[in-house]
């Protein structure tokens, strides 16, 4: 647990936890965004050195340790790490005691873009500005990878000093729920009554939601939450899937291939159910707004400790890539 009173701990260069090591924060500027707190981007860096640690340290064939590192360590927000971890400070506990679990998400996140990639679902051959895994390693390679990936985050987030059961089976459960909403979004299964509007909220609500979910509640268990924080967390990941993908579908309207790093346009050639497509895009705008000033009073309830979640609300509300 961290000092109650005061910032939560970030891990020095002699913190040691099951196969990973904390190292201090890089001085070097990150390239990930501007509009990120600097505890932010410290902690993005110690998420990208735990994620190195923890994948060098594992026993794996060199050419499939090769896929997945690069399927991992490309880059990226890693918002659902800190998310994880900024829900464990929010309730009191410690970045590092919160750490195998943000470890544990992002490489479910990594699984789930490697599958996503792959000819038989999106067919994108650019992620994060590089070759996808499947373009780099071949197909059965990037099947595989996404596969490791999926039980090397169940590994990780067994080493939890607190709540591992717990926070195995919320991995678990969101897990499930994203491929359900990928299984919605790429091959239907819907009742023919539901309109395109809660169609959508369906999708989202497991594919991209169900992950940042259980990122703010496994921090918070990670951190020992009440049930009454633990219920305010929940709602407040809730409010960020919804955002987050509302978002991403305004960008893939309005962004470019080279702002994001990946094709834009795919969803709505694809005939996919789209935010703008189905609200247009100044209502997607609004909706946005309304969601981030729900997410800020839920973050006044939480108390000042929480302060850093509404700073990632406004990032993920403002975001350009």
């Amino acid at each position: 647990m961290g000092d109650r009173g005061g910032q939560p701990h970030v891990a020095g260069p002699a913190t040691r936890l099951p196969y990973l090591v904390m190292a201090p924060p890089s001085t070097s500027a990150s390239p990930v965004s501007a509009t990120l707190s600097e505890l932010d981007l410290r902690l993005i860096t110690q998420v990208d050195e735990a994620l190195g640690t923890f994948l060098n340290a594992v026993d794996l064939p060199p050419n499939l340790k090769s896929a997945v590192v690069h399927a991992v360590l490309a880059g990226g927000k890693r918002m659902r790490p800190l998310l994880v971890l900024h829900s464990a400070a929010a309730v009191g506990g410690s970045f590092l005691d919160a750490m195998p679990a943000a470890v544990a998400i992002e490489l479910v996140h990594a699984f789930s873009l490697v599958h996503d990639d792959l000819p038989a679902l999106d067919n994108d051959r650019m992620r994060r500005g590089r070759p996808t895994v499947w373009v780099a390693f071949g197909e059965a390679m990037a099947i595989l990878a996404g596969d490791a990936l999926l039980s090397l985050a169940i590994e990780s987030a067994t080493a939890s000093p607190r709540a591992a059961g717990e926070i195995t089976r919320e991995i678990a459960i969101a897990t499930t729920h994203m491929i359900n909403g990928q299984v919605l979004d790429t091959l239907g299964g819907f009742a023919a009554q539901e309109s395109d509007r809660d169609r959508l909220h369906r999708i989202h609500h497991n594919k991209t939601g169900a992950l940042l979910v259980a990122s703010c509640r496994m921090g918070g268990l990670s951190g020992g939450a009440t049930t009454e924080q633990l219920a305010h967390l929940s709602r407040w990941g809730s409010l960020m899937g919804l955002m987050f993908q509302i978002v991403d579908d305004l960008l893939d309207e309005t962004a470019s291939a080279e702002q994001l790093g990946k094709a834009v346009g795919k969803d709505r050639e694809a005939g996919k159910l789209t935010f703008p497509g189905v609200m247009g895009i100044e209502a997607s705008r609004a909706e946005v707004a309304r969601l981030d000033l729900e997410a800020r009073n839920l973050v006044r309830e939480l108390g000042p400790r929480a302060a850093p979640l509404q700073g990632l609300a406004d990032f993920l509300a403002t975001r350009t890539h």
